[in-house]
């Protein structure tokens, strides 16, 4: 545990630095936040410090079982320094809100309590955005260097021949290398996306901060409206391409940028399949809300159903009408999609693309050995035979996910919750998208759900975030067991 704690300590203490950022904001446009970070970045300073000293006499090569327990925590006790500013700068704003506000923002979810985000310092809605940026690269890091050494997490099942650009031997030989080309590949498409932000119309704050959260996937806005206050076709496309690109593998636009080639698309065996279904969606439900009447004409009825689609099955939460008033179908549609789209080392959430795959595949063997029982039918992906031991840990990590998700809804249903807002809700902070409908949908905040609520959504996006087992592995007791 020690070892642990000491380089939390030394996690904490570089997470301070970040809050530079925002202070360099505030400082250039001397703006009413500018005190809202000596402190903070004080106390985040001191505390990693001071954690730091108190365990340098237990240092030692983590195991792990030490790695699941480190990346827990430092995800778990981050926000908890992420939300200082918020709380010096809004002083009505709560701990419990100020806590989720900043687990949105790291676990890149997009789920907000505050309001009137179009009067907030510029400094306040970078710091937002910034976090997000930071969660989102943290993911693709933690997706494709961390987790398969821990044996978890969606990258897992790329192990034993089964093909895929996020094997170790398609990137670099060493983490460290892997860890820098992908922050090389994040930070080139993200200043590609500031540039083009801004080229289309926006003001530099608003590409900037639009940027780091489109490349998260994460959805804060600097507007109570988000996309709707551009209100500006351009503005939308340029965003569903950038969502579209962040839903793809990191490690295949790595491999792509190295290889300059656009080959690894071709054998990614996700990203296929994520274009057909989210963009096959766009036009079925622009079909479906021409056709009901929501919209007068099927070109305006695909503008509005291409962008909130998109924006929704990648987890980033953006809105530029609410949804929330269509009908039932449409939004449902779009929530079953922010569950299954997303490929596995990209900044989205959810279950993943390929984990949906492997479902699908399965299901089609189990039919097929209902008619020959003695055949060998092995499931296949990308022309590879998957082992079983994988195929039986997707099957475990849906049977957890669906448990967690009724756990958690009908938790909100005794406080008092109707049941599409419970379970939108939920469904919304554990696949970290954003937005849910009803009482939480894209046109509200969640500041109007309770303390006991808010506490329940903010483990939903921790959980969802870090992979379900990664968590809850350590409240098992052959965790504690020497």
């Amino acid at each position: 545990m020690l070892p642990v704690l000491h380089v939390l300590g030394l996690v904490i203490m570089i997470f301070s630095g970040t809050l530079l950022v925002p202070l360099a904001v505030a400082l250039g446009y001397r703006d009413a936040a500018i005190h809202a970070y000596d402190g903070s970045l004080a106390i985040t300073l001191v505390s990693g410090a001071a954690l730091w000293l108190a365990t340098r006499h237990a240092r030692r090569e983590l195991q792990i079982r030490d790695g699941f327990l480190l990346v827990t925590l430092v995800w778990s006790v981050l926000p908890a320094f992420a939300g200082l500013p918020l709380m010096f700068f809004l002083p009505e704003l709560s701990f419990t809100d100020a806590y989720f506000e900043s687990m949105s923002g790291l676990t890149t979810t997009g789920a907000t309590v505050l309001s009137d985000l179009d009067q907030l310092p510029p400094s306040i809605n970078i710091w937002r955005g910034f976090l997000q940026w930071l969660g989102g690269m943290g993911i693709i890091v933690l997706a494709v260097a961390i987790l398969p050494l821990l044996g978890v997490g969606g990258r897992q099942i790329y192990k034993a021949e089964t093909p895929g650009p996020m094997k170790d031997a398609k990137l670099t030989p060493r983490i460290t290398e892997t860890a820098k080309g992908l922050w090389l590949v994040y930070c080139l498409i993200t200043l590609a996306c500031i540039l083009t932000y801004w080229a289309a119309g926006m003001s530099l704050l608003d590409a900037v901060m639009h940027s780091f959260s489109t490349m998260s996937l994460g959805g804060f806005s600097t507007h109570d409206a988000s996309y709707g206050f551009f209100d500006s076709p351009l503005i939308e496309a340029v965003t569903m391409v950038f969502m579209l690109i962040a839903g793809i593998n990191f490690a295949t636009h790595f491999l792509a940028l190295r290889k300059r080639s656009f080959e690894p698309y071709k054998f990614d065996p996700e990203a296929r399949w994520f274009l057909i279904i989210v963009l096959g969606s766009c036009v079925a439900l622009a079909v479906f809300l021409w056709l009901t009447g929501v919209y007068p004409d099927f070109f305006t009825a695909l503008r509005f159903a291409a962008f909130n689609t998109v924006s929704i099955a990648t987890t980033t939460g953006y809105a530029n009408t609410d949804f929330n008033l269509w009908p039932i179908f449409a939004p449902l549609v779009m929530l079953l999609l922010c569950c299954i789209s997303s490929s596995a080392g990209s900044t989205g959430g959810g279950i993943k693309m390929i984990r949906t795959q492997l479902l699908f595949l399965q299901g089609l063997r189990e039919m097929v050995k209902l008619l020959h029982p003695q055949a060998q039918v092995p499931v296949k992906l990308g022309g590879q035979v998957v082992p079983n031991q994988i195929v039986v840990a997707v099957l475990a990590f849906m049977s957890l996910w669906g448990a967690s998700v009724t756990v958690m809804t009908l938790l909100l249903l005794a406080s008092g919750l109707d049941i599409v807002t419970s379970f939108s809700a939920v469904i919304a902070c554990i696949t970290n998208t954003g937005p849910g409908l009803n009482q939480v949908g894209p046109a509200t905040t969640y500041a109007v759900l309770t303390d006991f609520q808010i506490w329940v959504l903010s483990v939903a996006m921790l959980i969802g975030r870090l992979e379900l087992f990664t968590v809850l592995v350590i409240f098992t007791p052959a965790f504690w067991r020497k």
